[in-house]
C-alpha cells in the first residue's frame, strides 16, 4: 500500500500504580490495545516497552501515528511518596507561616491520632521580602528587589532547584511576583520557578500558597518524565507532540503540562470520566454513574444530562481511603478545577489483614505493580482482592492480559487458607468476605457522588470499567439498586481509550470579587472579553482557528462568607443586568439541587471568572463504531464460581464478548476479555448493542 493511503492512527498510554495502558485507534474505530505491568520508578521505560511491541504486533509504522494522548499518575505518586523536588518559598513579609497554619479542618473530627501532613517548604527554606499589594491591585510598597540577593545566596548554597513564590493579593496585581521571578531567574539560572500569578490568579491565601508549593515541588519531576518519555518515543520513530490530560478534562502539549503540572493531578482518572461522558453521549444514556476499579484504587464519578461536574478545589497527598471531597484537611490544598471524582483504597492490589480487633480489614494500602498481588507469583506475600477473585473463580488464572500474566492459584488459596485460619473461618467465606469488603469500599465512592448529595443510585446506569470494574459491577449494582451496567469496549484500558476522545483545553481564570448587586456590567464585560481573548490566542498557537473555537464562560459564586463556590454558565461576554439577575437565580438552583436549600435573603457573590476554550478537531473524536481487535473466538468453557451463600457454588460458563449477541442472555455467566472480566451474577443477564458494548441488566 502506498504511504499516502496508510490509514492514521490515534495512540493513548495511561499509566497506573500498577498496570500500564495503551490503546492505538484507527480512524475506521479499530481497537488495538496492549496492558502490561508498570514500570516504577521510571514509568516511560513500561510505555517504550508497550508501545513498540504493540505496534510490532498490529504492524503499524510509527509515521502513521498522528495523535499521542498520555494519562499520568505521575504527580499523585510523588506526592504521596514524597519524592518531589525540595523547595523554598518566597513569600510577603509576615506571612512566612501560612503553609504551617493552613485550614483548621480534619477529615475525622474525632481520631486524635490525625497529624497534618509537614509542609513541602521546610521552615528555614521559607523567605520573606518586602513588598506588599493592596486588595484592588495598587502596589502600596514595590519589592524590594535588593533583599533577593541575600535569599538567593541561601537557596544556592541549599542545592535547592525549584521555587515557589507567593505574595499577598498577587491575585489582584502580580507586578511583584513577576519582578521576584525576574530577579531570582538571573541569580539563580536553571533554578525552576513558579509564581502563584501565573498558576492560579484567585483569593484565598493559603490554598493559593499551597497550590503554588505542590508545583513546584512536582515540576522538576514532571519535566524530567515528560522530557524522558518525548525521548524515548523520539526513539521510536513517533514524532507527533506528546499531549497530557489534564484533571479538568482536556488536554494540553506535554510543554505546558510539565511547568504546570497542578492542572494534571487527576489526569488518568479524568480520561476515564471523559470517554464514558463522550460514549454514553453516542448511547443516548444522559445520566450514568461511572465506577473505575484498578490495581490501586476505585474512582466514582457522576454524570447527568450528558455532562460531568468539575470542582474548584482538591486536595493531593492525603489517604486515598479518605472518600471524596467533601471530606477535607487529609492532604495538601489544589485550587486547580478537576472532574469531580470520588476515590479509595479499593482495587485489585488492596490487601486483606485481620485488624486488632480481630475482624477483616481490605485496603487502603496495595501490594501495587511491585510485588503485586500473592497469585502474580512476584513477591507478594499478603493476601489482596485479586488473590480472593481468583479463589472464587471469577478470574482465570491463565488467561489475564491474553496469558501473558499468569497467575498461581495454588498460592492464592493458601495465603487466603491462612488469613481464614486467624478469623477462625471458611477459605471461602474468607475469599468472599474480601470480596464483599471491597465492593462495600468502593460502594463508599459512589455514595459520595450520589445519595450523599441527594442523588437516588437507581435512577442511573452503571458504566463499568478499568480491569476490575466489571468484576464488581453486578454486585455493586445489586446493592446500590441499579438495574443496569454497561461494560464498553477495551474496559480494562477505557481510560487509555478516553484519552482519545478529549479535546484540546486552554483554561484562563481572573479573580473578580464582587457581590452580584454592585457589578458594573460594562466592567464585567471587558474582563470576559479579555479573558476570552486570550484564550483564543492560546487556541491558535495550539493549530486551531478561529472558526475551530468552542469558548464557554463561567462565573464561580457562593453566597457572601461561604467558603466554597458552585460552577454557573454565563451567556458571553456582553452582560446586562437582566444576565446578572438570572446568574443569581442559576446559583440559587444548583445550591438548592447541591445542598438541598437555598437562601434567597443571602446576598451572592462572584469570586472568579473562568473561560474553557476548547479546540475543535476536524474529525470526530469518537468513531461512529468501535471493533476491538483483541476479540477471540465464540468457544464456550464452564468453571465453579462461587456467588455468595445464597447460590454457592455454580458452574458457570465462560465466554468470551464475541459469544454475546443482541438477545440478552441470562446469567450466571463469566465474560473473559484480554484486558478485563465481567462476572454476570445470577438474576442478571448480558447482551452487546451496536457500539460493541455489553450491556447487563438485572432480570424482573
Amino acid at each position: 500500500m502506498p504511504s499516502e493511503l496508510k490509514q492514521s492512527y490515534r495512540l493513548g498510554v495511561d499509566i497506573g500504580g500498577t498496570f500500564t495502558d495503551i490503546v492505538l485507534l484507527s480512524e475506521s474505530g479499530e481497537i488495538h490495545t496492549k496492558k502490561l505491568l508498570s514500570s516504577p520508578p521510571d514509568y516511560s521505560e513500561a510505555i517504550e516497552v508497550g508501545v513498540r511491541d504493540l505496534l510490532r504486533e498490529v504492524r503499524v509504522d510509527c509515521t502513521q501515528i498522528r495523535e499521542f494522548i498520555h494519562g499520568t499518575t505521575i504527580v499523585t505518586n510523588t506526592i504521596i511518596e514524597r519524592k518531589g523536588s525540595p523547595i523554598a518559598l518566597v513569600t510577603t513579609r509576615g506571612f512566612r507561616d501560612i503553609l504551617e497554619l493552613g485550614r483548621f479542618r480534619a477529615p475525622s473530627l474525632y481520631d486524635s491520632s490525625f497529624r497534618k501532613l509537614e509542609p513541602l517548604a521546610e521552615r528555614r527554606l521559607r523567605f520573606e521580602v518586602t513588598e506588599r499589594v493592596a486588595a484592588d491591585g495598587s502596589v502600596l510598597r514595590p519589592l524590594v528587589e535588593e533583599e533577593l540577593e541575600g535569599i538567593a545566596g541561601a537557596i544556592a548554597r541549599e542545592g535547592i532547584g525549584s521555587i515557589a513564590i507567593c505574595f499577598i493579593n498577587a491575585y489582584a496585581n502580580g507586578a511583584n511576583e513577576a519582578a521576584a521571578a525576574r530577579r531570582l531567574r538571573e541569580l539563580l539560572p536553571g533554578v525552576s520557578i513558579s509564581t502563584s500569578s501565573q498558576l492560579l490568579p484567585k483569593i484565598q491565601e493559603y490554598e493559593r500558597t499551597s497550590t503554588t508549593a505542590v508545583n513546584a515541588y512536582v515540576r522538576p519531576v514532571a519535566e524530567r518524565y515528560l522530557d524522558s518519555l518525548q525521548k524515548r518515543l523520539a526513539g521510536l520513530g513517533i514524532t507527533c507532540d506528546l499531549m497530557i490530560m489534564q484533571s479538568a478534562g482536556g488536554c494540553v502539549p506535554g510543554k505546558v503540562a510539565a511547568e504546570n503540572p497542578i492542572y494534571i493531578v487527576e489526569s488518568g482518572p479524568a480520561a476515564g470520566v471523559v470517554g464514558a461522558q463522550r460514549l454514553s453521549g453516542r448511547l443516548g444514556v444522559g445520566d450514568i454513574m461511572v465506577v473505575d476499579v484498578g490495581g490501586t484504587t476505585a474512582k466514582a464519578s457522576l454524570i447527568e444530562d450528558g455532562a460531568f461536574t468539575v470542582a474548584t478545589e482538591s486536595e493531593v497527598g492525603g489517604s486515598a481511603a479518605m472518600g471524596h471531597r467533601l471530606i477535607q484537611g487529609a492532604g495538601y490544598a489544589v485550587q486547580a478545577p478537576t472532574i469531580d471524582i470520588a476515590e479509595v483504597g479499593a482495587g485489585g492490589g488492596s490487601i486483606a489483614v485481620v485488624d486488632d480487633a480481630g475482624g477483616l480489614r481490605v485496603g487502603p494500602r496495595s501490594a501495587g505493580a511491585v510485588p503485586g498481588p500473592v497469585c502474580y507469583d512476584r513477591g507478594g506475600e499478603q493476601p489482596t482482592v485479586t488473590d480472593a477473585n481468583l479463589f472464587l473463580g471469577y478470574i482465570s488464572p491463565t488467561k489475564l492480559v491474553g496469558g501473558e500474566l499468569k497467575l498461581n492459584k495454588a498460592k492464592a488459596e493458601k495465603v487466603v487458607s491462612d488469613l481464614a485460619a486467624r478469623l477462625g473461618i471458611s477459605p471461602v467465606d474468607a475469599a468472599y468476605g474480601i470480596h464483599l469488603i471491597a465492593n462495600s469500599n468502593m460502594m463508599r465512592a459512589l455514595n459520595g457522588v450520589s445519595s450523599e448529595r441527594g442523588r437516588d443510585p437507581s435512577g442511573y446506569t452503571l458504566f463499568a470499567i478499568g480491569g476490575n470494574g466489571s468484576v464488581h459491577g453486578t454486585k455493586l449494582a445489586d446493592d446500590l439498586r441499579m438495574n443496569t451496567v454497561i461494560v464498553p469496549p477495551a474496559s480494562g484500558v477505557f481510560s487509555a481509550l478516553g484519552l482519545l476522545f478529549a479535546d484540546v483545553e486552554h483554561q484562563v481564570i481572573r479573580t473578580y470579587y464582587r457581590r452580584v448587586t454592585e457589578i458594573d456590567p460594562a466592567e464585567l464585560s471587558l474582563m470576559l472579553e479579555e479573558m476570552v481573548a486570550e484564550a483564543r490566542r492560546l487556541l491558535a498557537d495550539g493549530g486551531f482557528p478561529e472558526g475551530r473555537q468552542d469558548i464557554k464562560l463561567v462565573a464561580e459564586v457562593r453566597y457572601f462568607g461561604q467558603q466554597t463556590t458552585l460552577p454557573i454558565a454565563l451567556p458571553g461576554t456582553r452582560i446586562t443586568q437582566e444576565e446578572l439577575e438570572k446568574c443569581s437565580t442559576d446559583f440559587a438552583e444548583a445550591h438548592r439541587l447541591n445542598y438541598g436549600y437555598d437562601s434567597p435573603h443571602e446576598k451572592v457573590q462572584i469570586v472568579s471568572l473562568k473561560v474553557l476554550g476548547r479546540g475543535l478537531a476536524d474529525t470526530p473524536r469518537v468513531p461512529e463504531r468501535l471493533v476491538s481487535q483483541r476479540s477471540s473466538d465464540a468457544a464456550v468453557e464452564r468453571r465453579p464460581v462461587y456467588f455468595g451463600p445464597e447460590h454457592g457454588w455454580m458452574d458457570t460458563p465462560v465466554l468470551p464478548r464475541a459469544a454475546l449477541t443482541a438477545e440478552p442472555r441470562p446469567g450466571p455467566m463469566i465474560i473473559e476479555e484480554y484486558e478485563s472480566t465481567s462476572v454476570v451474577r445470577p438474576g442478571w443477564s448480558a447482551a452487546v448493542d451496536a457500539f460493541s458494548n455489553i450491556v447487563m441488566r438485572r432480570i424482573v
